[in-house]
Parts: structure tokens; C-alpha cells; sequence
């Protein structure tokens, strides 16, 4: 496992490509963890798929590096679940908020995921909710690491932490 934090990495957004292409050659599933900035990534990481995903090697004709990798967002929204519906006040679903995200994925042949989405911190949230949280995220990577995450049931998840051990394989 390899934290790459972009802010730290590039503090003036000169991404080295080919620092980055290798670290997403040398690794099985590509999380981008960041909170969700006014419905997206923040900067960094839209100047990171502008730049490292280039035609030819994350996609196109002979671009396959990325392929059959797993993808997926963990991201931390203000508001919580109900302003994320469409009766509510942000009227779109995280889904639907993401899709640029699921698109990449799919136009550089990835296997996509449903986010792990820590909602409602815009209050902030209890120490033992954000325990709970960080715990849930911990058993994701240990249960993708060791492959017992069952891809097609996680897949049909609004959120990979939605129920965990739902989507795990059993032995």
C-alpha cells in the first residue's frame, strides 16, 4: 500500500506523470480519497487525471495500464445522506455527483465502486462515529487486500461502507 498525498507531493501542482503512472502500474486498486469539494475533486486531484491519465496509456487503442485495476472514491461530504437525494437540498445522489469519476474509470477500463462516503461532516461528527468510520475503512483495505470483498455485490452498493459485511465473501 502507498500513500501518494498529492498536496504534499506537489505543493505547486507540477505532477511528475511519470512518478505517477508508475505508482498506478505498480498497485491493484487506486483510491482517491479526498473530501468532496462543491460536488467533486478538489483541484489536485482533476489536474492529476488531466495530466497522468493520458490517451495511449490510461486509454485509447493501446492504453490499457489501468485496466481490470479496482477504483473507487472514499470522501467526506458536509451534508449528510438526506441532502444527497433527489428531494433533497443538494438534489442529485452521490451517484450521480460521482459519475465523472465512474466514467474515467470505465473509459480507462477499470473496475469501478461505489464510494466510501463519511457523510455529515459539515458539523462535525462524534468522536465514536468517526472511530466507526475509520474502523470500516480499515477492514475495506484488509478485506481488498486479503480478497474477500465480493466486487459484483459492492458494486450494487449505494456506498461501500453502507454494510461491510455484506459484501464480503464468506468462507
Amino acid at each position: 500500500m502507498t500513500i501518494n498525498d498529492l498536496y504534499a507531493n506537489y505543493p505547486d501542482f507540477l505532477i511528475d506523470v511519470a512518478r505517477e503512472q508508475q505508482l498506478c502500474e505498480s498497485h491493484d486498486v487506486i483510491i482517491f480519497q479526498h473530501p468532496f469539494y462543491w460536488y467533486s475533486t478538489p483541484a489536485i486531484v482533476k489536474e492529476w487525471l488531466d495530466l497522468v491519465l493520458e490517451h495511449g496509456w490510461a486509454y485509447g487503442k493501446t492504453g490499457t495500464a489501468l485496466k481490470d485495476k479496482w477504483c473507487f472514491q472514499a470522501i467526506s461530504a458536509g451534508g449528510d445522506a438526506t441532502t444527497y437525494r433527489l428531494d433533497g437540498a443538494n438534489q442529485f445522489t452521490i451517484a450521480e455527483l460521482t459519475s465523472p469519476m465512474r466514467a474515467t474509470a470505465n473509459l480507462c477500463l477499470m473496475e469501478w465502486l461505489p464510494p466510501f462516503a463519511v457523510m455529515g461532516v459539515h458539523r462535525g461528527l462524534p468522536l465514536a462515529q468517526v472511530t466507526g468510520h475509520a474502523e470500516a475503512y480499515r477492514r475495506l483495505i484488509i478485506a481488498i487486500r486479503d480478497g474477500v470483498l465480493d466486487k459484483d455485490k459492492a458494486q450494487q452498493a449505494e456506498f461501500l461502507n453502507a454494510n461491510l459485511d455484506d459484501i464480503m465473501l464468506r468462507a
